[in-house]
């Protein structure tokens, strides 16, 4: 039996991509980025800080990370909220002991149950990226796009009511969007998002409602990705970004400035077998003359700006 022809259409089929967000680009032909100070490989930490309700909700999708037996899931809720109340504060200790201001994605649910939480974050000089409402705040394709621009409006007015500061970056759960999403953030006012992982450098998208940069948050090379799913050790993982920075620092002596995000989740790094790894994985980064710590803010700033 021949499937139906028009199972295998959909407007945005055409030749090249699917879509006119933005053009095809070769990494290695662009001009070269200079960031500040000389630096030829900034670092970009973005601690993941999530807060997922007792019972999920399967629409569109699960959140990855989410509830998973019968419930109340208490195993996996109190697994997950060690992060709100251990994990975070080593995660950040682990950076301000440096000087290193880093990025939040935060669900604005955290701002306004634990205010105080917030408020560290801002106080020790780190940026806050709006990260939906909960992990129940996914984005899917087909997904109403008057509740979508709700949710995300949601998220956006929350962490500013609660922080004083608009956030200008957005991450979405799983990085999942619609065709809608990037011209909705846009509306709700972000500079930037983090979702799509095709490149190692911010780029630009073209909406309808104006442009929007994406700063790529590598997925391959977060700690959910190599310790959780891989089952690797921190001491691997620690590898893993010791030797994505040595080969970053060799292409930026012939093309340029190079980014390496850290992806990180507070219940997986911040456990106390794991964060002296991590500390010294940190102090050995910042050691090195030709490598600087940015948040995203930061680098939207300056690859703008080259």
């Amino acid at each position: 039996m021949s499937l139906d022809p028009e199972y295998i259409e959909y407007p945005k089929r055409k030749r090249g991509m699917d879509h006119d967000f933005y053009p095809y680009s070769n990494l290695f032909s662009r001009p070269k980025i200079a960031w500040d100070d000389g630096k030829e490989l900034l670092v970009w930490p973005v601690i993941s800080l999530e807060y997922f309700p007792m019972v999920p909700n399967d629409d569109p999708f699960r959140a990855p990370g989410h509830m998973q037996t019968a419930y109340p899931d208490y195993r996996h809720y109190t697994a997950r909220e060690y992060g709100t109340r251990i994990g975070i504060y080593r995660l950040l200790d682990a950076f301000e002991k440096r000087g290193i201001a880093v990025s939040v994605a935060m669900n604005a649910a955290l701002a306004q149950r634990y205010p105080q939480l917030a408020a560290d974050i801002v106080s020790g000089g780190h940026e806050i990226i709006a990260h939906s409402v909960d992990m129940n705040g996914t984005i899917a394709g087909g997904m109403d796009e008057t509740r979508e621009s709700e949710l995300i409006a949601k998220s956006f007015d929350l962490l500013e009511s609660a922080t004083g500061k608009r956030p200008q970056g957005w991450l979405s759960i799983a990085r999942s969007q619609s065709f809608n999403t990037p011209r909705l953030l846009v509306e709700a006012g972000a500079r930037y998002m983090c979702d799509w992982v095709n490149d190692e450098l911010p780029y630009q998208f073209d909406t309808a409602s104006g442009p929007i940069t994406n700063i790529p948050l590598n997925h391959e090379l977060s700690d959910r990705q190599i310790i959780n799913v891989q089952q690797h050790s921190m001491d691997s993982y620690a590898e893993q970004i010791r030797d994505a920075s040595d080969w970053l620092l060799e292409e930026a002596a012939e093309y340029g400035g190079r980014m390496l995000p850290l992806h990180l989740t507070p219940y997986i790094s911040g456990l106390p077998f794991r964060i002296g790894a991590f500390e010294q994985l940190i102090e050995e980064l910042a050691e090195n003359a030709r490598i600087g710590f940015a948040t995203g803010e930061a680098l939207l700033d300056q690859s703008q700006a080259g």
